[in-house]
This record gives structure tokens, sequence and C-alpha cells, in this order.
């Protein structure tokens, strides 16, 4: 998400927010050859009875292709049922798929892809010959496989010592291993050119390293290892691991100690409970002798834990002259295995050495650094990366009784997320009768910068004095959505400052996305939040943003909604299972912070510029708002604010939003801030506003649920972001305009099955606190969509869906008597092994399940977890492959007006010819860029296995919920 800034005096244009905080990728672009050279990567969904098939189509030419025709044959019965990206057809064993009129054209050097869905019985062999316009292709060549066998994760050293690295590298394709590089982060530790590969290093620092191996072959592919995280200590230590440890109830658990450095004479360890559940003991183990040769064995202990308590003790291991080691064990239920898992994933979470947490303790996007989804770089941060650590942190506290760490996240994500008064000094000057400046919403990147438009009549804002009135500030609440945690761009934007530079320590404020729907990832251009023209142009960058006649030094910030709901939904949380457990008083003055947060949260209930829900065409002709009309009391795309840094010469402005997504609907939420006394807001008129926003929430899925039971994207108050005139027959919900793709169309913002999976979970948890026949309702059909469309194989493995397409529309809405959508429709276009998007649907089948008594829910719920369980676990947590097609467009163009120049932080240059990596530099130093640089040049698509912190903590929290429900 993001948003668009503005200028001096009163007026502002603030922000088209942007991809949603979560896994969903852009499309490639198009590509292919005319010449024709060419090379096609096939990939495939296969679930046993039919499978989807991906092709990426490469030019490897040097003339563009204008209109392809890819022909393969497949040796068994797989019968083509429908397609997209092309139009295809089959004749016996033959497929041929011919390019569409926006795809016809491919580049020298790009890609484009197609996919169809099939069929079949018997053996499904992956086809090996491709032919564009009947001239063959050749296949993509597979990377090396790369895998570090030393040090083993979690391994302690201390400063000084040496650290053996080694690895193991298989080529394909009939390639030989050329040479292996080992990688402290994106710092090249050494390379070793022959067999057995291996470095011995004493260069690191103390603190926490991730280590990669990277191998290169005769062809000039390479491939990365999974990295493996150790921690360096500043002199001897203890080092005990598991650092968590579930044990449960009459039955015993291990973990184990060593050394982190070769003493000088015998070191005798003594192990002991040193705090917590009295039921815990250590039953062997509690005194351990190390020696000069046995040192860096370890030694096991063993904690036993009675037949009756449940809770979490800390066991210390102490030796003289040596760093203590601690090790958190839990007392779980004889029957909590899901517990037990939960456990299990939380200490590698939130094990240091595993690279998931900034040296600040701030938690990344991904322990990856190469990742381009939402955010546009794995180490930074969003509002939703937060959101799931307070989530996760509840759910340990409902496991252990440990209280604390949930509400040191809140701690954590205020100090870093929300802005302090320094970071927007100048809300005082807000006028709330003249919020904002209109500015147009353009439709593609070129078109901007928007003119501002001061003869625009905008509403007014009924909730600023009301706020000021209740929490006695002009400040905002409210979180700011993206973060570059380790100011890799170098604005050094950190709290409290204002474009510090490189050299600042992370982490910094930042935006993206500015530009209108069609502006992908791909396509933009980063910028501070706080803007004193240190960097970019004259103006800084307002000035491609926002077109006006002088610009002024200013702040800005947006806030998606989903996550700080999300937050409020944690907090829900924690106060419930702490009050069960008689602790509430623990957790009371954090979940008074969120009833704030969700007072504020109510900026995303209105307008973006504050006129009135309904028929709001024209910028001039719709009318303004005069207070609650100019609500939709939904939850939408974002909300924003910002000012001049000038304090002496201060204006500020807020901005809601037209477009709301159905994907970004909390129902919970809205009930815990509207029925739920410890969440009550303060203000005059929050409560009701949410007990409103609960009701409007399940009409609007109620509106948007398809003939099969999917919930279509959304709607908006302000047609293409500049109130037009829609098309003849746009059905409409209280007056606004249904949106298939809602906010941003690269890729289309309804397509993901994830949100199916985030929003119905809301409901499917508030049906489970109320049993709302409502909420019921909506669940039991779309429930039976879901898991029509899921399979689960008889080795555990899965497929559910991941995208899906939409025809029709729904019904224009009748509050008093409901249409039945029969002409709004959704198809699944190819399906997924998605653990995160998994790990949300089981969480949505198992509170329905639990409240309904479905037992196909229930099943369903239990072979999603125990699939991932079984065949997805690795060092860090629970992952799956996945091939980055869209990579291909690490060089697309970012559009700068003819004439702008400027430069970022680092030294790369913006201008007219300025692309997404160009602005980027940074990346051709990641120990992974030579994958994308090898795609680049004609290799095959990347795969990379991403640890995103949203999709361990989802799976964790699944495992959690399971337990507490079903177990």
């Amino acid at each position: 998400m993001s948003k668009r800034p503005a200028r001096r005096l009163w007026t502002v244009l603030a922000a088209i927010l942007a991809l949603p905080l979560a896994t969903l990728t852009a499309l490639p672009t198009t590509a292919h050859a005319a010449g024709v050279q060419c090379s096609v990567d096939y990939t495939t969904n296969d679930w046993g009875t039919g499978f989807t098939a991906n092709l990426t189509i490469t030019n490897r030419g040097s003339a563009e292709i204008d209109g392809w025709t890819l022909t393969y044959d497949y040796g068994g019965d797989q019968k083509l049922t429908n397609g997209w990206n092309a139009t295809w057809s089959q004749s016996g064993k033959t497929i041929t798929a011919k390019s569409l009129d926006y795809n016809a054209k491919i580049a020298a050097g790009a890609a484009t892809t197609a996919g169809a869905q099939f069929t079949y019985s018997g053996s499904n062999s992956t086809p090996t010959d491709f032919a564009i316009n009947g001239t063959s292709c050749a296949g993509a060549h597979q990377p090396p496989v790369t895998v570090l066998t030393s040090p083993k994760a979690g391994a302690v050293y201390t400063a000084g010592d040496t650290v053996p690295l080694a690895a193991t590298a298989a080529a394909a394709d009939g390639a030989s291993i050329e040479k292996v590089e080992f990688y402290d982060d994106t710092t090249l530790l050494g390379t070793d050119t022959s067999a057995p590969f291996t470095l011995d290093t004493n260069a690191l620092a103390t603190g926490t390293h991730s280590l990669y191996a990277k191998a290169y072959d005769s062809d000039g592919a390479s491939g990365e290892s999974t990295p493996v995280g150790v921690t360096v200590a500043a002199g001897p230590a203890v080092v005990a691991s598991p650092s968590e440890l579930a044990v449960q109830q009459g039955k015993s658990g291990t973990f184990g100690v060593k050394l982190s450095t070769q003493p000088a004479a015998d070191v005798t360890v003594l192990v002991a409970r040193t705090g917590g559940n009295t039921g815990l003991t250590v039953s062997d183990g509690s005194s351990l002798t190390f020696t000069p040769s046995n040192w860096d064995t370890a030694q096991t202990v063993t904690v036993a834990a009675d037949s009756s308590g449940t809770g979490a003790a800390t066991f210390t291991a102490t030796a003289p002259g040596q760093t203590k080691a601690t090790v958190t064990v839990t007392e779980l239920a004889a029957t909590k295995a899901y517990d037990a898992r939960f456990l299990s994933l939380y200490g590698k979470i939130t094990d240091p050495a595993n690279g998931y947490f900034s040296p600040q303790g701030i938690p990344y996007h991904s322990v990856e650094t190469l990742m381009v989804e939402a955010p546009d770089y794995g180490h930074e941060t969003t509002s939703e990366t937060y959101s799931y650590l307070l989530w996760l942190q509840a759910m340990y506290g409902k496991v252990s009784g440990d209280w604390s760490k949930f509400n040191g996240a809140w701690d954590l994500m205020e100090k870093y997320m929300i802005p302090t008064h320094a970071d927007q000094p100048t809300n005082s000057f807000y006028n709330p009768s003249k919020p904002a400046t209109y500015a147009p919403e353009e439709d593609l990147p070129s078109q901007y910068p928007a003119k501002l438009d001061t003869s625009v009549t905008v509403g007014s804002d009924p909730l600023a004095a009301e706020l000021k009135s209740a929490y006695g500030t002009d400040d905002v609440y409210g979180m700011h959505w993206l973060e570059d945690t380790d100011n890799i761009y170098g604005y050094g934007n950190a709290p409290g400052s204002c474009e510090a530079g490189p050299t600042a320590a992370g982490p910094s404020y930042i935006n993206t996305f500015q530009r209108g729907p069609q502006e992908s990832v791909w396509e933009t251009i980063p910028q501070p939040t706080c803007d004193k023209f240190k960097y970019g142009g004259p103006n800084g960058y307002l000035d491609l943003f926002t077109g006006d006649s002088s610009y002024a030094k200013q702040w800005k910030f947006t806030d998606a909604p989903d996550a700080d709901a999300r937050a409020v939904q944690a907090a829900y949380w924690a106060d419930t299972w702490a009050k069960q457990q008689g602790k509430g008083s623990a957790v009371s003055a954090t979940v008074a912070k969120a009833a704030k947060m969700g007072d504020y949260l109510r900026y995303a209930m209105y307008d973006k510029y504050f006129k009135k829900i309904g028929d709001c065409v024209g910028p001039a002709t719709c009318a303004a708002g005069t207070g609650k009309d100019a609500s939709h009391y939904l939850l939408s795309w974002y909300y924003a604010w910002g000012g001049a840094t000038d304090t002496s010469a201060g204006w500020s402005w807020r901005i809601g939003s037209s477009h709301v997504h159905s994907g970004y609907q909390n129902p919970l939420a809205a009930y815990a801030l509207s029925s739920y006394a410890d969440l009550k807001p303060k203000s005059a008129t929050g409560q009701a506003d949410w007990a409103k926003s609960l009701g409007r929430q399940l009409e609007f899925y109620r509106w948007l649920q398809s003939d099969e039971g999917a919930i279509a994207g959304g709607a908006t108050n302000s047609w293409k972001g500049r109130y037009a005139q829609p098309p003849a027959g746009t059905p409409t919900f209280y007056g606004m305009y249904y949106d298939e793709a809602p906010v941003y169309h690269d890729p289309p913002s309804n397509q993901w099955f994830g949100f199916q999976a985030w929003t119905m979970e809301r409901v499917a948890e508030y049906y489970h606190q109320t049993g709302n026949a409502d909420a019921k309702a909506l669940l039991d059909k779309w429930v039976g969509w879901a898991l029509s469309q899921t399979t689960i194989n008889p080795d555990g493995t899965f497929r559910i869906p991941s995208t899906l397409s939409w025809s029709g529309a729904p019904d224009t809405w009748n509050p008093s008597s409901p249409g039945a959508n029969t002409g709004l429709h959704v198809t699944v276009t190819d399906y997924t092994d998605d653990v995160g998007v998994a790990a949300a649907y089981a969480k949505t089948l198992t509170y329905y399940g639990a409240k309904s008594g479905d037992t196909r829910a229930k099943s369903t719920a239990k072979a999603l977890l125990d699939g991932m369980w079984a065949n997805d676990q690795d060092s860090l947590g629970i992952a799956v492959p996945e091939k980055r097609t869209d990579y291909s467009r690490f060089g697309d163009p970012v559009y700068v007006p003819s004439g702008w120049t400027g430069t970022m932080p680092n030294g790369d240059k913006i201008d007219s010819s300025s692309t997404f990596i160009s602005l980027r530099s940074f990346y051709k130093n990641d120990p992974n860029w030579s994958k994308i640089a090898d795609y680049l040049a004609g290799g095959a698509a990347p795969t990379f296995t991403y640890h995103r912190f949203w999709a361990q903590a989802d799976v964790a929290l699944a495992m959690g919920a399971y337990a507490e429900l079903l177990e």
C-alpha cells in the first residue's frame, strides 16, 4: 500500500495505496522473439486427476516477435479444460496456444506467460518439444542444487573462533560445478573452486549471521542454498538448543547443551529451573562436564513434566567464565500435540540465528533479501508483518501464560511503526473543514504528475475534534505501512528523524506506490516519508506525483487498514486468552492502546475527500460530506495524513479512501471495537461507528458473494479515482459502484486466493465467537466452494486455489431483499501448495468447523496442517519452492517525465531511462542476483524458497488454533 503526497498550505493529494501486504506478485511482462529464437519454461500444479500448466515463453533472439503460436504434444490422455493469456485449442495430443492482442508482441530478451487446465488419467509426463511459430524452442537450463552442510543451523561460536563452512553442489543438464561462493547475508566471505567445497572463516563479528552457499555451473547458471543462521558470542558461552521446548503432561523432553569454544580445562555446566512452572524439573543432565576434547559435542538435558500442571518455565545453563544459556520449556496438556507444533515453529521464528529479525528486533518481511512482491525488498517491513508478530505473541501467551512478549511486541511496533510527534509535527495546523486539496487519480503512471485542483469542494472531517478530545493530541495513532528496516535505500527516515542519509542505522520510513492502478511494484519510484529535498530532484520527489506551482518540504504517512485491524484482532485474542488464565491485568494497558488504534482506524471508513457516499459522479458535482454521510463504514484500502515540516509556517492534511476491497474487511475487529468492553474506543462515536461497520461489512460480503461462493472484489465511491461516470448498468452497494479489481490492476487485486482465506478467516472467528447467522450463511457457501477446489493427496501433499478469474457482476444491493447473484461467477485458473495461504485457509476451516460441526471442514483443516508439517519443514520453518517468472520484470522501465532528473541516496540516477533495477542497484550485490541476471540473459526462471514472516506466523497460528478448538 502507499500513498501519493502533495504540496503546500492546506493543499495536498495523498495516495492511492498500493499492493496488498502479502504474497501477491505482479504478473510478468510480455516477452518473446521473432527470428525465432526462444525457450519455454513449463511447470505444473498436479493433483492426480488434473493439473494446471504454466508456460513462460522467452524471446532469445535480437528481434521482436509480433504474434506467436505455441505448439507442443502430450504423451498421455491429457485433455484441455480451459486456458488463459492465450487462445487455447487441442487436436489429438497436440496443444496450440495463440497470442492475444495485449501479449502478441514480445521484445527481444523479454518473456510472457500463458497457462491452461487439463484433466488426465495414468501418467503425466512433461512435454519436451515446444515450438513458437513452427520453430523449435530450447528448454530452460536448470540451476545447480546447493546445500550448506556446515555449520548447523543455530550453532553458536565465540568471536575470533574459526567457523567451518562446507557445501555440496550438483549441476544439471550435463554441466559441471565451477565454483562455490560463501556469503554472510550479502557479504562474500570467500570462494572455493574444487570439491569438497569448504571455507574456514574467523571474520564473523559478534551477533547473528545468515550464511549461504552459492554454486555456479559451467553453463553460467547458479543456485543458492537455504540460509543457515548462526550466532557469534562476544566471549566463551554455554550453548543450548532448541531455545523453546514443549513437553506434554506426564512426558519428558530434551534439549542439548555444549560450549561455544574450546576450553583450556574441564568445564562443569549446571542446569536448573530458574523460574516459572514448578511442574517441570530436570530429571537428567543437571550437571554436565565438558573437556577440551568433547566441548562441541552436545550433551542431553531431560526435562520431565508432572501429570497435572501447565505453563512455562525457564531453565538456565551456567558455568564459570561462560555466558549463560536459557531455554523456555512449556508444559502442555497431554492431548496438545498441535500446541507442541506451535511452540516448535515459534522457536524457529524467534531464534535470532534464523534471520527473521533485525538487530533492533524488528521482524523482516522475509528472511531472504532478494524479494519483490508488494514490498520491493525482503528486508523491508510492513505494518502487516508487525500485526502478525502481535498475533503470534498473543498465541504464545495463550500457550505459555507469558504475556510479556505480547506487550513487548506492541511496544516495538509503537516505537518503530507509529509516527512520533517529531515525525508528524504540524498536525495542530490541520483544518477539519478542509481536509485536503483534490487531485484526480490517473489511469497510467505516464499521466503523472496529477494536477491539484483547488476549485473542487471537499467535505469536512467529523473525526478530528472528537479524537483530540478523547486523547489530548492532534497526532494520528496508526501504523505507517512500509519501513526500510536496514536503511538499504539510504533515506535515513528513522522515527523522529528526517532524511538522515545512508549512514544512518535502520529502520527508515519509506513510500513506493503513488501513481494509479496500473503502477505495479515494478514501476514504482521509492521516496522518503519526510521529504526535505535532500534526495531526488530540486523538489525532492513531490513533482513526480502531484502538479503544483510550487512545493514545500513535507512529511506524509499512509496506513494499511487491514494491518491495524489485525493488530486489534490480536489484542482481542490476547485479552480473551489472558482473562481465561486469570491474567487480564497483564495485557490491559496494551489492549487500551489497541482500542485507541481502532478509534483512529475509522479514517479508513471515509471517502478520500470526505464527499458523500453514493452516486458520486463528477468532482465538482458530487456533494461534499458534512459529517458521517461521507462514511461508507467499511475498511477501505488506506487512509493517509501529512503536512509541512516547517512548524513556523505549518499546514497539514488527511484523507480517507474511496476504494473498498473485500479482502480488507475484518468483522472480528469491528465486533471487538463495538461490543467488547476492554476494546471500547474513548471517542464519543467510535463504538457506534464500529457497530454500524460490523453490520455493513457482513452486508458487503453478502453483496459480493458469487454464485459459487467466492467473494468478489469490491466497490468504489470514486470511479477511476476521479469521480468519473461508471459504465451504464454498473451495480451498486449503498450507491457505491461495483469494482471487480479495486485499486490496482497489475496484477488484478481480486485474483489472489489468499485474500479469500484471510478475510473469511475473520468471518469464521466472528462466527465462532458469536454464532451470528449471517456469518454462518456466508461461510456455509464459501466453505463448500473452497472445499470443492481443494485436493489432498495420499502422501499428504495438497493443492488449493491460487489464481481466480471473474465474470459477470453482483446484483445491485437491496438490504431488504438481497439478490442471488446468479450472474456473478468465479473460476480457479491455477492451484498452489503455498503454505501461508494454506494455513489461513486451515484456520478458516478450523473456526468454522468447531462452531458448525462440519466434519469435512475439520478433517480438511487437519489434513492441510498435517501435510505441511510432514512435507514442508526445513531448518527455518515451513516453506515450499516458488518459481518466479515475474522476475523477468527487473528490467522494466519506470516512467519518469522527460527532462526530470534526480538521484537516489546511493547516487543511482533517476531520469526517463530509469528501470526497476537501475533505481535499486544494491540488488546487484545480493548473493542471489546472479539467478536474476541468468534469467534476464535467457536462463531458467529462478526458484526461491521464501520464509515470509506472515506466512510462518500463520502456520504457527493455525497449529495453535487447531489445538485450542479441535484437538
